[in-house]
């Protein structure tokens, strides 16, 4: 148990980590991969070079620091952690190799600063905030020991590859054993672990389960990421794209994520999705569609052009067939073969404020996923209407916890 002065003593560095936070936590994790090379096939090495990592984890421990006295403030944080560690197959034993050098970078970071107490404040803290990640993992550990589902790695045989856009495909799954699915919760991922040559690694990313739950196999939904700028081109998405092909074998985990359809109730449903954000909407209309949902569901998504709006035919398709589903589809850059009112309703970035506004009922749930910015705008907006924040969910890409 952490004492009321090794608490103070935590609360004491919250200026120094708002300072100096990521240059601890790069110094930690070159430091910990290092001495410990067998946990980089854990770790996405893309967002290690862009900095991602690293500024997750200040973001994280700055937020514990601050929060010492009452961390179960951050109960959200802590469940969606425990999420992405359990679709990487993060287990027990691993959080003393991270104390290990946690501890041993606030020392020689800090340098005489790092006083004896303090680093026994911070040991205690740590593991402290540790058992707390290892107790709700472990519950989702057991959650997934369910009718067949599976802990750790899985071989899966792509069955097809469907391009879905320019720079979209699908890949739908089927487990090697022959074995059956899971069950799963619209909106969940999967993290998928493939060999890079280029790096000798063998690299795991997260892709959101594209379709609903009860198929005979799962999809995935992969943007090919090109490189812009001083932005690398995403190595596993670009192998995935030009390399996997029907037939070839990959390992998935078993689904996870606590960004998913909230099934209860009978409240309207609004999904609103920016570019590849769509594939969490998509599983959460064909599921919804399947169970025969007369709830009212609005369907709001933006992108270029039709060139790069995946999955367009089989959402017209639901929303066809339903009489309870609209969508509203936005088109920044819309081309010559593109027709509004087919293909799109709306020319321009998304703006919620275009559309019927008698949509936007506070009881309703609303589900965002897409670029960072694009929630920050839109949930902002729907804020601005009125709609409480429990009632809006989001899902980011990328590394770290995310709300608006």
């Amino acid at each position: 148990m952490l004492t009321e002065a090794q608490k103070t003593l935590v609360k004491n560095t919250v200026p120094v980590l708002r300072e100096h936070g990521i240059e601890l936590t790069s110094y930690f994790y070159k430091r910990m991969l290092n001495n410990n090379a067998e946990l980089k096939q854990i770790f996405n090495r893309g967002h290690q070079e862009a900095g991602k990592q690293q500024h997750a984890l200040a973001t994280a421990v700055l937020a514990y620091a601050e929060n010492i006295d009452n961390p179960t403030i951050l109960e959200n944080a802590f469940i969606h952690i425990a999420n992405k560690h359990v679709s990487l197959n993060i287990r027990a034993e691993h959080y003393p190799i991270v104390g290990e050098h946690l501890l041993a970078s606030i020392s020689e970071v800090l340098g005489e600063a790092a006083t004896d107490d303090l680093i026994e404040a911070w040991g205690a803290a740590y593991q402290q905030l540790a058992q707390l990640l290892i107790d709700i993992e472990l519950g989702i550990y057991k959650e997934q020991i369910r009718e067949h589902a599976w802990t750790g790695w899985r071989g899966f045989k792509i069955v097809k590859k469907i391009p879905e856009s320019e720079q979209i495909t699908s890949f739908y799954l089927q487990p090697v054993d022959g074995g059956k699915l899971p069950e799963f919760y619209p909106g969940q991922y999967v993290s998928v672990r493939i060999y890079v040559p280029e790096w000798n690694l063998i690299q795991p990313r997260q892709y959101t389960l594209s379709d609903s739950p009860g198929k005979d196999t799962l999809r995935i939904t992969v943007k090919r990421e090109d490189g812009k700028g001083k932005t690398p081109a995403g190595k596993v998405s670009n192998l995935l794209h030009k390399s996997y092909d029907v037939g070839d074998i990959i390992d998935l985990s078993a689904p996870a994520g606590e960004f998913y359809l909230n099934q209860q109730g009978k409240n309207p449903i609004i999904l609103m999705s920016a570019g590849v954000g769509i594939t969490p909407m998509y599983s959460m209309l064909s599921f919804l569609h399947e169970k025969q949902s007369n709830r009212s569901v609005h369907f709001i998504h933006g992108t270029h052009n039709g060139k790069q709006h995946a999955l367009r035919e089989k959402v017209n398709e639901i929303v066809e067939k339903s009489p309870t589903f609209n969508r509203f589809i936005f088109y920044s850059k819309p081309d010559g073969e593109d027709r509004q009112g087919i293909d799109y309703d709306y020319q321009g970035r998304m703006d919620i404020n275009m559309i019927d506004q008698s949509i936007f009922d506070k009881d309703a749930d609303y589900y965002l996923c897409g670029p960072v910015e694009f929630m920050k705008d839109e949930g902002k907006k729907l804020k601005e209407k009125g709609i409480p924040p429990e009632k809006i969910h989001v899902e980011a890409f990328g590394t770290g916890a995310f709300s608006i």
